[in-house]
């Protein structure tokens, strides 16, 4: 698990940013795939899934997951929330309620872990190209901003994804986020006729944007096989018909 120094150094919540390692999955899942909706065995995903909790936490609640489709949609779990089995489609969670842990699943997408320290309300998103292209990142902010959050008291992680020199896209990517913003190509680099993406700067970039400046960045590549990351484009490329997924998590004690 790694954390981030910014959040723990927050003594009200507890986070973590898990690899592939230390699960009960085997195959191209080994070891600790968190994605109910891999093809892996579900027992190991609900062994793997518990594994994560008892390290944030043995009082809580089971974890929160969504069913995420690279929307801009967030959900806030607040007193009254009705919980249900199904997973609600969305790719952001928000709560201020105690012991309910929340997180993402990511295999290259950035996670990001938001917390506010005076109002004590936390957010996991999950960030991939689409979702911050369609404003995920402004639309959670904003939503704690009118919950009564301030802006200078919102920490923001960043954390473990796909780095600028794992992720090739081609031109007519480009050109959706020239179309979009001509200052969007500082986000893109040239290099031996090949054109990369940076993706972890882009979502940095987004939280700039709604005036978050405590921002972490973990830089490590899930692409790189010795992080011992899942990675949907690593799999795609060994022509894997699947992959794990990575989870990332924060809890308010």
């Amino acid at each position: 698990m790694i954390t981030s120094k910014k959040l723990f150094r927050q003594k009200k919540i507890n986070h973590g940013f898990f690899n592939k390692t230390g699960g009960k999955s085997n195959g191209i899942y080994k070891s600790l795939n968190c994605g109910p909706g891999s093809k892996d065995k579900k027992n190991k995903i609900r062994k793997n899934l518990k594994i994560v909790k008892n390290r944030i936490s043995k009082k809580s609640k089971n974890i929160f997951l969504m069913h995420q489709t690279h929307s801009s949609k967030f959900i806030f779990i607040g007193q009254n929330f009705k919980f249900n089995k199904k997973r609600i489609k969305a790719d952001a969670v928000l709560t201020d309620q105690r012991n309910i842990p929340i997180a993402v699943l990511t295999a290259d997408c950035v996670p990001i872990l938001l917390y506010d320290k005076k109002r004590n309300i936390i957010a996991a998103i999950h960030a991939g190209w689409k979702g911050a292209f369609k404003g995920i990142i402004k639309k959670v902010i904003n939503f704690m901003l009118r919950k009564g959050c301030k802006t200078k008291n919102i920490t923001a992680a960043i954390g473990p994804s796909i780095q600028e020199k794992s992720y090739n896209v081609n031109e007519d990517f480009f050109k959706r986020f020239i179309k979009k913003d001509r200052n969007n190509k500082i986000f893109f680099k040239r290099k031996k006729n090949k054109l990369y993406f940076n993706l972890p700067n882009f979502v940095k970039s987004n939280l700039k944007s709604s005036k978050i400046t405590n921002i972490d960045t973990i830089k490590i590549d899930t692409f790189d096989k010795k992080n011992n990351f899942f990675s949907a484009r690593r799999s795609l490329r060994l022509k894997h018909d699947d992959y794990g997924r990575n989870i990332s998590i924060i809890m308010i004690n």
